[in-house]
């Protein structure tokens, strides 16, 4: 069987403004814990964005990619809690007694081919509009946006073809998180 190996993420470069033209597609960006799901078998490891196993951590995603009808799977996507109203809620991911039918893996790549969706695995759907994607995601209080080079590559770390841009609400709702964030480094 074949042993798990991490790959390390595309991480988009962070922009002012949204690309524009035919060559850009634009995706929501989620307000939660980047994770690489793999499935051998029987066996599944949900890794953090560096690499470590979050598979404890986050249980009822490993329970339904042991479900994925799939041999092998690497999905690259944000382990994301909702609140009441389906908005992405980052404190939510760090309560004990979260119900699990309110976290949800949002996959954005597919690794490595050989599944469907599942409930909880949700496909994050790319928009040609990355302006109109990035007013919807302020009016709604979303993270931002994540804009993708249709025509490159998955390449890992830093990408140049991979750009983000976080609204403004979300910037000002979540300053204090990120002023303690900074103090811990």
């Amino acid at each position: 069987m074949p042993e798990f190996r991490f790959i390390p993420p595309c991480s988009p470069v962070t922009a002012k403004s949204v690309p524009t033209g035919p060559e850009w597609l634009h995706e929501v960006k989620f307000d939660g814990y980047r994770v690489q799901a793999h499935k051998v078998g029987s066996r599944v490891v949900v890794y953090s964005r560096n690499g470590h196993d979050f598979t404890d951590r986050f249980p009822s995603i490993a329970q339904l990619l042991h479900q994925l009808p799939a041999k092998a799977a690497v999905l690259d996507g944000e382990v994301v809690a909702s609140d009441a109203d389906g908005r992405p809620n980052f404190a939510r991911l760090h309560v004990r007694w979260t119900r699990s039918n309110t976290i949800h893996l949002w996959a954005f790549d597919l690794l490595a081919l050989n599944g469907r969706d599942r409930p909880a695995i949700s496909l994050s759907e790319a928009f040609e509009d990355g302006l109109a994607l990035l007013h919807v995601a302020e009016n709604r209080g979303l993270e931002g946006v994540v804009s993708k080079r249709g025509d490159a590559p998955y390449r890992s770390g830093d990408c140049r073809d991979w750009r983000k841009v976080k609204t403004a609400v979300w910037l000002e709702a979540n300053r204090e998180r990120w002023r303690l964030f900074e103090q811990v480094k």
